[in-house]
């Protein structure tokens, strides 16, 4: 069984940095296309990011190009997401997800950037930006 458990959630000042961590275990790490997703309460998840399983290819919800980076260390089973120049805007909880690589071509398939194209889900970690 795949477990995704996200760390690095906290309170930052706007204008300020967190780098959020998704450790994966269970499977070869390697083996898998990452997203980033966030929540605002009462809304679904929406999709902030994702790298796909070699970590050549990523991409990024609009609102964030140029402001989050998504990355990953597969000898380490663990992916990230460093998050610079964070608005009030921004506070949300944010959820790292998984899916075996054959599920979908990562370049070729929209479903990457969908709650739908993810198996496995981390807990959340939440971000507040104050204001």
């Amino acid at each position: 069984q795949v477990q995704l458990v996200e760390s690095g959630g906290g309170l930052v000042p706007n204008g300020g940095s967190l780098r959020l961590s998704c450790v994966v275990s269970g499977r070869p790490f390697s083996n898998y296309h990452m997203g980033w997703f966030r929540q605002f309460p009462g809304l679904v998840r929406e999709f902030v990011g994702a790298i796909d399983w070699s970590g050549s290819n990523t991409d990024y919800a609009e609102f964030v190009k140029g402001r989050f980076t998504i990355s990953r260390d597969n000898a380490q089973n663990t992916g990230y997401l460093q998050m610079d120049s964070l608005k009030p805007e921004d506070t949300a909880v944010y959820y790292c997800a998984a899916q075996d690589s054959s599920s979908f071509h990562f370049t070729g398939s929209q479903i990457r950037t969908s709650i739908d194209g993810y198996t496995y889900w981390g807990h959340g970690t939440p971000v507040t930006v104050a204001a």
